[in-house]
């Protein structure tokens, strides 16, 4: 029982959501606003963006790669998506439907990019991002959409749960029966884990690739659809700085940026766990620049996590091989 005890308390989502509810009982000490309903219904609400991105992230970090310009291409969904939208009208069904195309196709350039070009995937989608949202700002030259449709701007919910927060949980659902129910989620942590073994398997490297980037791009269009609902307003830019927000809660989840590593319900409890973080500094009157500190230092103990980690493999085959 003890042995089972401590197996289950050294589970990295065990450890997340005990963290968790330690800085969620400090920050109700020293603010009664931070155990309110409404506290967390805004919390859900404003996070919602950020976990459906994270999902689309979480299936490529998955695959071995890195997707940086996920922000961008969302920006740039969203601004085609309402163009059409304001200009030829429609509803929710064409607006997902055009979402979905139109990230999905920006993320299937990244996969293309980089298997062929064999280059790092983190060099081409930083090329990407700049790429993407240069194009945007010039062909808008920075102009904004206000005058969105009424449907698309009236207030939706199913039993009190806003719109956003029901998006959020659906996108995250869909991602995990892919990674935990469908073949093709197997294939990712098997090219994640190691890339020649699973070629040498037969999977279909440059379709998984595609598969993976273009679903980043979906969940994209998906947040940049999401987040003009939520402000009511389409803005080139504003969809612009948060990945590293991003990168930072999938990686506190659980997901290894040497690839083959990550789990849904991880990459819940990292969101989770940044928005507490985030919600009750803000609450009891710490500077809002002190949280771009928590984020830089998530992601540097991640990469030296990482890095430690490929040095130890490559010791351990070191030895294996002598």
């Amino acid at each position: 029982m003890r042995k089972r005890f401590i197996a289950l308390a050294r589970r990295h989502d065990v450890l997340l959501a005990i963290i968790i509810v330690v800085l969620g009982s400090v920050f109700a000490c020293f603010s009664p606003e931070f155990l309110t309903v409404s506290n967390f219904v805004s919390l859900l609400e404003s996070y919602s963006v950020t976990a459906i991105m994270a999902a689309g992230l979480l299936l490529v970090l998955i695959a071995g790669g890195i997707d940086i310009s996920f922000a961008a291409m969302a920006a740039v969904s969203q601004y085609l998506v309402m163009t059409v939208l304001v200009g030829l009208g429609g509803h929710w069904v064409v607006a997902f439907l055009l979402s979905g195309i139109f990230g999905g196709a920006l993320g299937v350039v990244n996969a293309l990019l980089i298997h062929y070009l064999r280059a790092l995937s983190v060099i081409v989608t930083i090329s990407t991002l700049t790429f993407y949202f240069s194009m945007l700002l010039f062909l808008t030259r920075g102009v904004s959409i206000y005058n969105l449709p009424n449907w698309f701007t009236s207030d939706l919910s199913l039993f009190g749960v806003p719109f956003p927060v029901m998006a959020a949980a659906i996108v995250l659902f869909v991602t995990a029966f892919v990674l935990n129910r469908l073949s093709i989620g197997r294939q990712m942590y098997g090219l994640g884990g190691n890339p020649e073994a699973a070629s040498r398997m037969g999977c279909n490297i440059v379709g998984l690739q595609c598969f993976a980037y273009g679903y980043s791009g979906i969940t994209a269009g998906i947040a940049g659809l999401v987040q003009a609902h939520r402000v009511e307003e389409v803005v080139p830019n504003a969809m612009i700085g948060r990945e590293l927000d991003v990168l930072a809660a999938v990686v506190l989840g659980g997901a290894s940026l040497m690839g083959g590593i990550g789990t849904v319900s991880g990459t819940i409890l990292g969101i989770i766990l940044l928005a507490v973080l985030e919600n009750g500094l803000t609450l009891v009157g710490v500077s809002s620049y002190s949280f771009g500190i928590v984020t830089g230092l998530v992601i540097l103990l991640s990469v030296s996590a990482t890095a430690y980690s490929a040095k130890r493999q490559q010791s351990a085959r070191a030895r294996y091989v002598a």
